[in-house]
């Protein structure tokens, strides 16, 4: 049988993106038919993909979506490489070269990875496309215009050296709920006095990155660590107050309930969808 997701038809190889629909193949909903839209989870251009990121991923999703082509379901299998954040900033400041070459870098090792593997997207793109950023801004702005965003303040550890406020992954420090972590660090702590090779390890778990415990697992909010210094310098930060816009999630509830509701019906969700939708809305 010949591959479904290859149909020279629908699809072309190209040197810089995975698989891309035709200029003239746009993929639209039919009514009366089985229309099914896949996505996966947007990996991150901060690193080589392995082969855990592959089966956790994008390989399941790809397996399905092969399935539905057989059953010549319509259907739209789209991913692309998660472009924001600080993880792309630290990476960056890591190697030496600006975020936009390191995204550029990463995005390319990524669809060589993915085509290697012959997954079959139907598209797979990028997050700072200009159509992502006009998406994005749109949303933000009628959120705005509906009085669904508020202002309020927080207090953020601060770099004085930097001139900046830390985001989490640019804070690292001792959990403060991680028992574990003190009782393998007395350990190591007396493995350090034979050989000097060990503080490497016993630094590496000392340090939680101001958002979660990597030992525990437990969230953290980075004003609660121990001991917290700026990633950059490795300077001790201070305490200050800074604004922030918040989505009042409160007042949306039941317009998304409603929603949720209509669409799980005609939508036909799977149970599995339907009860891990609704936890979220009542955590």
């Amino acid at each position: 049988m010949a591959n479904p997701s290859l149909d020279p038809k629908v699809r072309k190889v190209n040197p810089n993106v995975a698989l891309v629909l035709e200029k003239d193949g746009i993929k639209l909903p039919i009514p009366g038919e089985r229309n099914i839209l896949i996505t996966s989870s947007l990996p991150y251009v901060n690193n080589i993909p392995h082969l855990g990121n592959i089966i956790g991923s994008v390989l399941s999703a790809d397996i399905f979506a092969r399935y539905a082509r057989a059953r010549n379901y319509n259907t739209l299998y789209i991913c692309g490489t998660d472009e924001y954040g600080t993880a792309t900033e630290t990476k960056a400041l890591e190697e030496g070269i600006t975020c936009q070459e390191l995204c550029d870098k990463y995005y390319a090792i990524h669809t060589q990875v993915y085509k290697w593997f012959d997954i079959g997207f139907d598209y797979f793109g990028r997050t700072t496309t200009p159509q992502q950023t006009e998406i994005a801004q749109d949303i933000f702005l009628k959120l705005l215009k509906n009085e669904y965003l508020s202002e309020d303040t927080m207090v953020q550890l601060f770099c004085e050296r930097c001139q900046r406020f830390l985001a989490d992954r640019y804070v690292e420090g001792t959990c403060p709920k991680c028992g574990y972590v003190v009782c393998v660090l007395h350990i190591f702590a007396l493995l350090k006095q034979i050989n000097e090779k060990f503080s490497k390890i016993i630094s590496s778990l000392q340090d939680a990155r101001g958002d979660q415990c990597d030992s525990c697992g437990n969230l953290l909010n980075a004003t609660e660590l121990i001991n917290p210094r700026c990633k950059t310098d490795n300077d001790a930060p201070i305490t200050r107050e800074s604004k922030h816009m918040f989505l009042d999630l409160a007042s949306l509830q039941k317009k998304v309930e409603e929603w949720i509701e209509k669409s799980s019906i005609e939508g036909k969700w799977s149970a599995n969808g339907k009860n891990i939708t609704k936890s979220w809305l009542k955590e």
